[in-house]
């Protein structure tokens, strides 16, 4: 009884070049956050994920950032993102 797997190809869902950019920039967030940068890192994870998705609404099918849909893709980076960014502020609020 053969099993079905799904369909999975570097070609189809995305480049690799742009999840190792995606992958240093959030081990720059991590560095920052480790000299207590916090606010810096956080910006930079926010950019980044808003940036994503932007680049997934633009491009859609072409966009070198791929997990699933484009409006998957989308939602989940914006809103953590804009999520990020509002946690961070509320916080900086409370303090």
């Amino acid at each position: 009884m053969p099993q079905e797997h799904p369909y999975v190809s570097e070609a189809k869902e995305g480049k690799p070049v742009c999840e190792w950019v995606v992958a240093g920039l959030v081990c720059v967030s991590g560095i920052l956050a480790a000299f207590g940068y916090t606010t810096a890192a956080t910006a930079v994870l926010a950019v980044t994920a808003v940036v994503l998705g932007l680049m997934r609404i633009i491009l859609r099918d072409h966009s070198p950032w791929k997990v699933r849909s484009v409006a998957f893709d989308a939602t989940i980076c914006l809103c953590f993102g804009v999520g990020l960014s509002l946690l961070a502020l509320s916080i900086k609020m409370m303090v």
